[in-house]
């Protein structure tokens, strides 16, 4: 290990032993409160251009293996953990996470007090942060900082370049790839789906073309709003094919019908956020990642209608449209960390698809 440093934008410095790559990154500083699920986290496509803190104080005690990636290519600018585990203990463990941070030439930090940084950024907010050698002068770095301008194409980053199928016999669903994470696939095709994956940027008649019974608007990084011809594309397709949104796809899908969304001030990122179901009268505990979230007063003239909220702060959690059949979540049923207590979404989705076609069929009878 070297020595590195983490610089907030703010000036706060943080001295620690660096492990996976030796380069230089600059990117948004931000917290996850999940106490398991670190390879996940580190594989999400929604945590592109950003540097995650983890504030559970032992990490990597269980490797890397094979099974748990989100995505073949993980996006992330930085992990910063207060203790590091170079000798992990698990049956499935095929490296530790040294190694793998180096293959992908992910730069990390250990030996930082992740409580005091955790309380920086909730106190301040997210910010810009460099992750870099203790030998640089602090002066110059902030200079750097203040300069930097933090990236605003990570969908494209993170989205699928060309369409592409996974094979099913049973409904036909477009999913277009914001920056999906593996999850969703894997709730999909356990249940039988045939599914062919679109880029964020795929027109509306391209994907009527493909006669799907639904359409699913998976997660992804960055501000729903940097992606404007997305909104435009669900304009376009709502009420013509059911409707499924995933955290950002939740946000697309809340401006495409007129609401509107705003950044928060440190986001949802762990997998215990408790969920009120209001129509049903439930909580679930969820896994969440977020910068963004919808606003609920800019739900009043508009058809959709607040079915879910988050119990920790009131914000918007899941929206439905009052007449035609969308309906979307913030959070991540798939889990993938994190509980499974919402996976009968997928069900649910698959439901409206069916009932869909019911009416349908019996408009064209009657």
């Amino acid at each position: 290990m070297n020595k590195k440093q983490l610089v907030l934008e703010d000036g706060t410095v943080f001295k620690g032993e660096g492990f996976g790559s030796n380069r230089n990154m600059i990117g948004e500083i931000v917290f996850n409160t999940g106490m398991t699920g670190y390879q996940e986290i580190i594989t999400d496509p929604s945590y592109c251009g950003q540097i995650v803190t983890m504030t559970y104080p032992l990490v990597g005690n269980y490797g890397i293996n094979r099974d748990d990636f989100e995505t073949v290519h993980p996006f992330i600018h930085g992990f910063i953990v207060k203790e590091v585990c170079e000798v992990p203990s698990n049956f499935r463990s095929e490296e530790n996470l040294d190694s793998y941070l180096k293959v992908h030439d992910i730069p990390g930090v250990s030996g930082i007090d992740t409580r005091m940084l955790t309380k920086i950024i909730r106190k301040h907010g997210t910010m810009k942060a460099m992750i870099t050698s203790q030998d640089e002068p602090v002066e110059m770095l902030l200079e750097t900082l203040h300069k930097h301008e933090l990236p605003t194409d990570q969908v494209p980053q993170t989205s699928t370049i060309k369409p592409y199928v996974v094979p099913g016999r049973g409904r036909r669903i477009v999913l277009v790839d914001f920056g999906m994470k593996h999850g969703i696939l894997r709730e999909l095709t356990k249940r039988n789906c045939h599914i062919t994956v679109v880029p964020y940027n795929y027109s509306a008649e391209n994907i009527i073309r493909l006669k799907p019974d639904g359409i699913m608007l998976t997660n992804g990084p960055g501000d729903p709003k940097d992606v404007p011809e997305a909104i435009e594309m669900i304009t376009q397709l709502i009420g013509k094919v059911p409707i499924f949104g995933i955290c950002l796809g939740h946000q697309l899908l809340a401006l495409a019908c007129g609401a509107d969304t705003e950044k928060m001030k440190f986001g949802h990122r762990g997998s215990n956020h408790p969920v009120k179901d209001l129509e049903k009268g439930k909580t679930y505990l969820t896994s969440q990642n977020h910068s963004y979230a919808v606003k609920e007063l800019s739900l009043a003239n508009t058809d959709l209608q607040l079915t879910q909220i988050a119990l920790n702060d009131g914000t918007v959690e899941g929206i439905k449209h009052k007449h035609c059949p969308a309906f979307s979540v913030q959070y991540h049923p798939e889990s993938s960390p994190g509980p499974d207590d919402t996976n009968h979404l997928f069900d649910q989705f698959l439901n409206m698809i069916d009932e869909f076609q019911r009416k349908i069929k019996e408009e064209a009878y009657a």
